[in-house]
């Protein structure tokens, strides 16, 4: 079985070549991001993940999780692992200094976050959630809260947990029924039950905070009445010492598909009086803090899906350059490894397009996240600021189905043998899949960008972007090499505008039409992205080579040149999906779905 290796070379070009650290790093509050530093996190991450995470990857898929007595016993080794990442920091590479963290940019914590998640997603996903909460204590949190919980939030003594699923309530949080009571002393008491909770109770930490979505028996109905809680599994006291189990219970945990080694599971709220909860922010605007975890987190699972792609493409890769059979049709060798076989080669070609293309994209919007925060210039952080709202649901639902894509192919490559456990490609297909279910379903990121990110705005953001797509088309035109990739750039941005001016036209009196090619829409757009990030790519390693770089660069404008000619042709028959294909799929009788004598 293939051992993990970051591929820092790509990472490295991307940063500094494509996102734009050496730039990020000028800004205000993220001066500490030098090169030198920079490489030697890089490389540090790099060990641990292949050292420390990537072992456990397939044992603790073979052994998974179990509960004994409410409690769960996670794999062997994780507790230990779990010490060690918490001790040498990386929680809070990119959180704040006051409360622990070292404040580096999101940029570079991004690079990092994708190491974790190739060489062991189950494990990953737990300090994900520290990190995620605590951008929320920061928004909305009380002072007292925030002193009471981030330091350790942020160094990772004690565990986050997002509570927003209930049984009744998936996707529609306006379902939710877990109901908070006011108490004398301020706080309040919880009664319910929450369902899918990732790492909800587990034993790496003596501590795990919950944030919780509750409704109040007089709350507005809808979204519009629901609250959030900071809920500690165990109490804390005014010292900071901790006490006694608060009234939260973990009662099951799922058998899934996959992630086996991460608890999902379901929590349940006052059995026993009234579990203890501290109001985040203010009543009723619980949904609107959970959001900026959630987004975090949505980020992090479309890095998730990258960082899949990127294993599984490194196991069939190397299988591929191993695995002799066959005939070269180019040379008319026997015997050859079956990466000389043109299928072969074109499915790895796209496995490594696939992941390279999503890849600048998150990265570009990580760079994006630092200059809303931390740009002087308050247009150029505005302007940031609307890329990621804009472009978010790409990030994840894009990269997560095209991550589940590449994991697919892994399997394919190696054949009757990708079949087979025992090759561990199987698993990276397994732990995918859920990628792009969780933190918010692909058709549920495709109606937040048209209705939230399109409609509300009229479009003003994504015509804002296709002028950055055009100016990298244009240059392509005017570079000689890229002559062809910026022509076919062009149109694909044609494409684009012409399908977003078709759903502003249609979004109101015909949203139903319009929805019905939400997906294909994300994809339209993911994939113009992909196309703007891959010419970019080829436009920087062109000056490399000019100035005499080594034959990687060549790699990349090749890389490029097969995106344009096997994916970015997507983008037209896309763009006439969603303008073509939505009346046809809301006038279909769903009666039709089961035929007579079904």
């Amino acid at each position: 079985m293939v051992s993990y290796s970051a591929p820092l070379r790509d990472m490295r070009f991307i940063l500094e070549e494509l996102a734009d650290l050496p730039g990020v790093a000028q800004l205000p509050g993220c001066e500490d991001a030098t090169p030198e530093l920079v490489g030697a996190i890089l490389e540090q991450a790099q060990r641990f993940a292949a050292g420390v995470l990537a072992p456990l990857n397939a044992a603790g898929d073979r052994q998974g999780c179990r509960l004994e007595d409410g409690r769960v016993v996670t794999p062997d080794g994780w507790v230990d692992a779990y010490r060690r990442f918490r001790q040498a920091g990386w929680i809070g590479l990119s959180l704040p200094k006051e409360f622990g963290g070292q404040a580096l940019p999101k940029l570079v914590s991004t690079a990092v976050w994708e190491m974790w998640f190739s060489a062991n997603s189950a494990f990953a996903m737990a300090p994900l959630l520290n990190v995620s909460e605590s951008l929320a204590l920061l928004l909305a949190a009380s002072p007292e809260l925030q002193a009471t919980y981030l330091h350790k939030l942020v160094s990772g003594e004690w565990a986050g947990a997002m509570n927003l699923t209930e049984p009744q309530a998936g996707s529609d949080l306006a379902a939710i029924r877990t109901r908070a009571q006011a108490h004398a002393d301020g706080s309040y008491r919880l009664f319910g039950q929450k369902s899918f909770i990732s790492y909800g109770e587990h034993d790496l930490t003596d501590n795990i905070i919950h944030l919780v979505l509750a409704r109040l028996p007089d709350a507005p109905s809808g979204v519009k009445g629901i609250s959030l809680f900071v809920v500690p599994k165990r109490l804390v006291s005014a010292a900071g010492t901790l006490g006694a189990q608060n009234d939260v219970h973990c009662i099951a945990i799922e058998h899934k598909l996959g992630i086996h080694a991460s608890p999902t599971c379901t929590m349940s709220y006052g059995d026993r009086g009234g579990a203890i909860g501290f109001l985040v922010g203010e009543l009723n605007r619980g949904l609107e803090y959970m959001f900026i975890m959630m987004n975090d987190a949505r980020f992090g699972v479309g890095v998730q899906g990258i960082a899949l792609g990127e294993i599984a493409y490194q196991h069939a890769l190397a299988y591929a350059q191993q695995r002799i059979q066959g005939r070269d049709a180019l040379s008319g060798r026997n015997g050859v490894p079956i990466i000389c076989h043109p299928d072969v080669k074109r499915m790895l070609l796209g496995m490594r397009a696939r992941i390279m293309a999503p890849r600048m994209l998150a990265y570009a919007a990580a760079g994006w996240f630092d200059r809303m925060h931390n740009d002087r210039d308050g247009a150029a952080a505005d302007k940031c600021r609307r890329y990621v709202d804009l472009l978010m649901p790409v990030v994840k639902g894009w990269s997560t189905e095209l991550g589940n894509e590449v994991t697919d192919i892994a399997i394919q490559v190696h054949g009757g043998m990708g079949y087979i456990e025992e090759t561990g490609v199987a698993q990276f297909r397994r732990d995918a899949r859920i990628i792009t279910i969780y933190e918010g379903t692909t058709g549920i990121q495709a109606n937040d960008l048209i209705s939230r990110k399109i409609l509300r705005e009229g479009g003003q953001t994504l015509r804002l972007l296709l002028a950055d797509l055009r100016a990298t088309a244009s240059a392509l035109r005017a570079s000689g090499f890229g002559a062809s990739m910026g022509e076919a750039l062009a149109a694909d941005i044609d494409c684009l505008e012409q399908t977003l001016d078709w759903i502003l036209a249609n979004g109101r009196e015909h949203l139903a039409d319009v929805l019905a090619g939400a997906v294909p829409f994300l994809h339209l757009l993911g994939t113009v992205c992909g196309s703007w990030q891959m010419g970019r790519a080829a436009l920087a390693a062109r000056s490399k080579l000019d100035a005499g770089a080594d034959a990687y660069y060549q790699g990349i404008i090749d890389l490029a040149r097969f995106w344009y000619a096997h994916h970015g042709v997507h983008a037209s028959a896309l763009g006439r999906t969603v303008r073509h294909g939505g009346a046809v799929l809301t006038n279909f009788d769903p009666d039709a779905l089961s035929p007579a004598g079904a």
